[in-house]
């Protein structure tokens, strides 16, 4: 291992042509500097500079050794900056549902990060049973969930319009067994998919699986099924409302967040903001 203070006196010695003048610089005695320089001569079992020309010239070995000891030193002086400099180092656990980050989400997590250096924001999209799961739990600092009603300690909850779709410009009825197109077991939705149709006394079966809204949207689109989603996630999408099944209860968006006060609890209340502006818009 070779000592950084042991290089900075040598590389002083090299570039200076004088110990004299390399202990000035250093603000240290010429017999420091010179002993320093012993010792990482002992180091490398090597003579690294030439003691009898005036200036001082590096050794053969000494020249070898310069441009690793400069790039040692540029790499210490980098690690220190790094570690110095807070930004990133306190991480803020946030989960949500896939569709809840949007564009207006998002600019509300670009202007926490710059306005809390110190902050990295990890964000995890799943399904809200699994959310609410690891949030329970103390995996996340704030979670934005699905449920079909809110708890009691939730900061806020909207409720979220549902309706059944089908592919737009389908004109003929669905004749049983109904094909679905479901997002993964323990899914909200798939299930109070199921009740539904259960109810209806109606047969079925999953035609499609999709992992993600997109993928399920797809689907619909494709006209592989029906599915049960919210009307805020439709806007744009080649599919229309399945009208047989009529209306459908709404689901509560809620969110949780374990700290009261403080830059985490200012961070909720932002996104809190902007769940209820995506709510109004969609009444």
């Amino acid at each position: 291992m070779l000592d950084p203070r042991l290089l900075r006196s040598f590389i002083a010695i090299a570039d200076a042509g004088s110990f004299t003048q390399a202990a000035e610089r250093l603000n240290m005695t010429q017999s420091t500097i010179s002993q320093q320089l012993a010792r990482l001569e002992d180091a490398v079992d090597q003579s690294l500079v030439d003691r009898d020309t005036r200036p001082i010239q590096p050794t053969a070995a000494g020249e070898r050794l310069l441009g690793y000891a400069r790039r040692i030193l540029a790499l210490q002086h980098e690690a220190e900056t790094a570690l110095g400099d807070p930004a990133g180092t306190a991480p803020v656990r946030i989960g949500v549902p896939e569709d809840i980050v949007n564009s207006q989400m998002a600019e509300v997590f670009g202007g926490f990060a710059k306005a809390n250096r110190a902050v990295r924001l990890d964000v995890t999209a799943g399904l809200s049973r699994d959310l609410t799961r690891r949030y329970r739990a103390g995996e996340f600092d704030i979670v934005v969930v699905k449920e079909a009603t809110a708890e009691l300690d939730c900061r806020a909850s909207f409720p979220e319009p549902m309706a059944w779709f089908e592919s737009d410009g389908r004109q003929s009825d669905w004749a049983d067994p109904i094909p679905l197109v479901a997002f993964p077991p323990g899914g909200l939705y798939r299930e109070a998919m199921f009740e539904r149709i259960e109810r209806e006394q109606r047969r079925w079966y999953i035609a499609f699986s999709g992992s993600s809204l997109r993928n399920v949207l797809v689907g619909v689109e494709a006209g592989l099924g029906l599915s049960l989603l919210p009307k805020s996630t439709v806007a744009g999408r080649h599919v229309q409302p399945y009208a047989a099944f009529g209306a459908e209860p709404s689901m509560a968006v809620s969110i949780y967040a374990w700290e009261k006060a403080g830059p985490i609890a200012d961070l909720a209340d932002r996104m809190t903001a902007v769940l209820a502006a995506r709510f109004r818009a969609s009444e």
